[in-house]
């Protein structure tokens, strides 16, 4: 393949196999948690800290995760105390955050709009050495995070009041879980975009959800979507000329859909073996459900 005698295709493709692991590994537990829309709002927040790195004269990655980490902290911390105002201060904190990365990469002597749709929507050819090594680290720590601490996240995830009876420390995986978004936004920003980086993290997940109802497999499969998406995508964008993010989420989006495709005859086949399994015995609803273990995993 041609592609790989340039330098900033390899840094790309590299940028694009770590978001792709990344984005559905942090996905998975936001999902489980109803927080769909989570990495979206965390990516107009990040815009700030874009701003403010070509304001600075700082690293925008850098900045921009400081800044989303901040943010997501506040995200949290209105998610206890905000009760009924928290989703107005939640919109301004949203709206706040894009506005002010206008703003900041405007006043900046080398900003420009180019610069800001690139971080919008990714760009391939602007994907620098210290884009990739700081990509490389904030990814360590996003796997170290969803895999290391994947049982109390799951528990977490799944019912907090179980959780916090068991002993974990609910608002601190809660917080750990946020900062670990934030950091997953600024991983993807310079592959897909932070206005399409949300869809990377969720669309992978409700494929694999399709297809398998254990979490481990669901975790596994939805991974293999990202990083095929990512891949396919960046070598798309660069042979047909076209957006890499937009080009990345539409395949993650026909992905989804051909998944579904597939899942109609196996759920047929699961309910016929579910209904020979239990010939005249208690329907499927009237079974004993299974039942957690302190660390989250489930059993039966």
């Amino acid at each position: 393949m041609d592609l790989l005698n340039y330098a900033f295709m390899q840094r790309a493709l590299l940028a694009a196999v770590l978001v792709g692991i990344t984005a559905p590994a942090v996905g998975i537990y936001l999902v489980q948690r109803r927080q769909a829309l989570m990495g979206d709002g965390i990516g107009h927040v990040a815009m700030t800290g874009v701003g403010l790195g070509f304001l600075l004269s700082w690293s925008p990655v850098w900045m921009a995760t400081a800044v989303s980490v901040l943010g997501a902290v506040i995200m949290e911390l209105i998610r206890w105390y905000g009760r009924t105002r928290g989703d107005i201060a939640l919109a301004m904190l949203f709206y706040g955050g894009m506005a002010g990365g206008v703003m900041f990469i405007n006043l900046a002597p080398s900003g420009s709009n180019a610069n800001l749709t690139s971080y919008l929507f990714g760009s391939l050819s602007t994907v620098s050495e210290s884009d990739v090594t700081a990509i490389c680290l904030l990814a360590a720590f996003v796997v170290a995070v969803t895999v290391g601490l994947r049982r109390q996240l799951f528990a977490v995830s799944q019912d907090e009041e179980f959780a916090r009876v068991t002993g974990l420390p609910v608002r601190a995986l809660n917080l750990l879980t946020a900062v670990t978004a934030a950091v997953t936004v600024t991983v993807a920003m310079r592959v897909v975009g932070l206005l399409l980086v949300s869809a990377l993290m969720v669309v992978p997940v409700a494929a694999a959800q399709q297809l398998s109802r254990s979490f481990a497999a669901t975790f596994a499969i939805a991974v293999a979507i990202g990083v095929t998406v990512t891949i396919g995508g960046t070598v798309t964008s660069y042979y047909q000329d076209v957006p890499p993010g937009a080009t990345i989420v539409l395949l993650t989006i026909a992905a989804f859909l051909a998944l579904g495709v597939l899942a109609a005859p196996l759920a047929r086949r699961r309910a016929r073996a579910l209904a020979a399994a239990h010939p005249g015995g208690d329907p499927a609803e009237c079974t004993i459900p299974a039942t957690r273990s302190p660390g989250g995993e489930v059993g039966v």
